[in-house]
């Protein structure tokens, strides 16, 4: 390769690692055309830049970095290597385990420099797939702190509802009692009939003249 070629490619790997805070060392060695062609496809919609580099340049490009951890990974460029490049920390890890439970047995992850630290081994994907950006962070911690006072306000919102059930009971008691005692106003007039009749049982004093007729015969005997 000539030297200006090389000039250029490690230009272009300066520039990439500028550009991306995050990036995958991988192994991608072994898999088909129509493989290849889906991991591609899937790096673009995930908005992660696949690169195939040489492993003497982009170890030239490490070890020229100011950061003692991102030159640890030259020890991972051993055999075929693929960057891939990604904003966003998981990315990469998510989308190779997706294509393990497709069947893929590649790309492997050798290492990988993410969010400024250095991860090495295979071992290591599971713990990439699940690391969350800042801003996952932040929305988590908003949302711990906002969870007590979620609880404060339900528990004020139930006890207002509660009051308010409690209210409504206390105000349709009252309304209950005139009900019941208003019952027996209504029979009153029944029991005053009997003295409707009472005058019948004066008919006996209006007949006491007439017994008095003899006494007025006396005198036309003499």
């Amino acid at each position: 390769m000539k030297k200006e070629l090389k000039g250029q490619i490690i230009e272009s790997i300066s520039a990439q690692l500028k550009q991306y805070p995050n990036f995958y060392v991988t192994d991608i060695a072994g898999l088909n055309a129509g493989q290849t062609s889906k991991l591609r496809r899937e790096c673009f919609e995930a908005g992660i830049v696949l690169n195939v580099v040489k492993n003497t340049l982009f170890a030239h490009v490490l070890n020229a970095s100011d950061n003692e951890e991102m030159k640890s990974l030259s020890e991972t460029l051993v055999g075929n290597t693929a960057i891939m490049y990604t904003e966003v920390p998981s990315a990469p890890g998510k989308l190779i385990k997706k294509l393990q439970k497709e069947g893929f047995t590649k790309p492997v992850v050798k290492g990988a420099f993410v969010q400024e630290c250095v991860f090495i081994g295979e071992d290591k994907l599971d713990q990439l797939a699940s690391i969350k950006t800042k801003e996952e962070l932040i929305g988590d911690i908003i949302a711990l702190l906002q969870s007590p006072i979620q609880r404060v306000v339900s528990a004020l919102e139930n006890a207002s509802e509660g009051k308010g059930e409690d209210e409504k009971i206390g105000s349709a008691k009252p309304a209950e009692a005139p009900a019941a005692e208003a019952a027996p106003a209504a029979e009153a007039p029944a029991e005053a009939a009997p003295a409707a009749e009472a005058p019948a049982e004066a008919a006996p004093a209006a007949e006491a003249p007439a017994e008095e007729a003899p006494a007025a015969e006396a005198p036309a005997a003499e």
